[in-house]
């Protein structure tokens, strides 16, 4: 997939099923609270070092996050 869009809304969707708003996780990571905005409108995808902060937060995969996996667990 790896369209930013989609990414942002995974990651959204994902933090509100676990209940943890999108703003804390983004202060939480040192993002900018636009991070997710940047994201939907204007094509942005972060860096891998962002992904990895979002996914660690989250426990969750990066894969899962790019939807290459509808499995969210991280493999270990």
């Amino acid at each position: 997939m790896h369209n930013s869009q989609e990414v942002s809304n995974t990651i959204k969707n994902y933090a509100k099923s676990k209940k943890i708003a999108t703003g804390k996780m983004l202060s939480d990571c040192d993002l900018s609270k636009n991070t997710l905005s940047s994201m939907q409108s204007g094509g942005y995808l972060p860096r891998a070092e962002t992904l990895i902060k979002i996914a660690d937060y989250l426990g969750c995969s990066i894969d899962y996050l790019l939807g290459r996996t509808d499995n969210p667990e991280v493999n270990r």
